[in-house]
């Protein structure tokens, strides 16, 4: 039997934060440069549009708001992204000339007024937005600034690639998560994170043992330089490097095929051989033969069905 092998690519790039416009312009510059990297799925940072908004704390303390912080919020919410709008036109045209996968970490504003959500956008090589995953359960004062999403945002997607799906930043620290994930048979896993410690590349590497699959971890590199000059004195405190990145690329072994990347922008490509899915599931299956459904009964509630693409 021909296995298949797919080359793929992890970016770790600093955003224009607040400014929606330029970190587009970013995003394109990067589509290009995985094209050029021979990647056939491109994935990108948490939040890469506009920013994660690391160190900011919209002057809020519990049981008081300002309207300085509520300006902060608006300046935020004004440059995050409208999926219904046309302002990924360019994404889109980019990913189609490139005719590759895209998944994109961004801030997901609704239409008019109403709530942010952090979400990871999944764009098929037609430049096409296949969906949207809106994450479960933002981590302590991102509850602030992102609302949370459901099991109806669960998908995966059965591609000419393989089974793709993934969660964002410590949604992979929730068990029954990630369960939602391998039940879909996942096989490349895509994990858009904030996180930059050392500790994390445990996580992705446990994700990769645990699923018997490839894991993408995605993370921004930015600085406190890298901030508006309105912002700087309210992150004084931080330090210079807010964010030192810490992507890698984790094959189902736990073997580590690409970095990790620490302290600088750079795309990160390895190529993904399936042969080595099928191996790895010679001694464990986490839904196969090491499942017990006898004993554990588990449902995701309103995970839509894998989606062929």
């Amino acid at each position: 039997m021909q296995f298949p092998k797919v080359r793929v690519g992890v970016v770790q790039a600093t955003p224009v934060f607040f400014d929606l416009a330029a970190s587009i312009e970013k995003v394109v510059a990067w589509i290009e440069k995985g094209k050029q990297a021979g990647c056939q799925l491109l994935l990108f940072p948490e939040s890469f549009l506009p920013g994660y908004p690391r160190g900011l704390r919209f002057d809020a303390v519990v049981g008081r708001r300002t309207d300085a912080g509520r300006a902060t919020w608006m300046d935020y919410w004004s440059n995050s992204v409208d999926v219904r709008s046309s302002v990924l036109e360019p994404i889109e045209v980019a990913i189609r000339e490139a005719g590759i996968f895209v998944a994109l970490g961004v801030t997901e504003r609704e239409s008019v007024g109403g709530s942010l959500y952090c979400s990871l956008l999944y764009f098929g090589p037609d430049g096409t937005l296949l969906g949207v995953h809106r994450k479960l359960k933002p981590t302590g004062l991102e509850r602030y600034v992102w609302a949370e999403g459901d099991g109806g945002t669960l998908h995966t997607y059965h591609t000419s690639l393989g089974r793709i799906g993934g969660l964002i930043c410590w949604e992979n620290y929730m068990p029954l998560a990630r369960t939602a994930m391998y039940q879909k048979g996942v096989e490349i896993y895509l994990a858009p994170t904030a996180d930059g410690r050392p500790s994390w590349q445990g996580t992705l590497q446990h994700i990769a043992l645990e699923g018997r699959c490839f894991v993408l971890g995605c993370n921004q590199y930015s600085r406190k330089v890298d901030y508006p000059e309105r912002y700087r004195q309210e992150i004084e405190d931080e330090p210079e490097i807010m964010s030192a990145g810490g992507s890698v690329i984790v094959a189902p072994t736990g073997e580590v095929l690409a970095g990790p990347l620490w302290n600088q922008e750079g795309l990160l490509t390895a190529e993904l051989d399936f042969s080595i899915l099928a191996k790895s599931k010679l001694d464990f299956d986490v839904t196969g033969h090491y499942a017990r459904p006898d004993v554990f009964k588990f449902e995701a509630v309103g995970q839509p069905d894998t989606r062929i693409v």
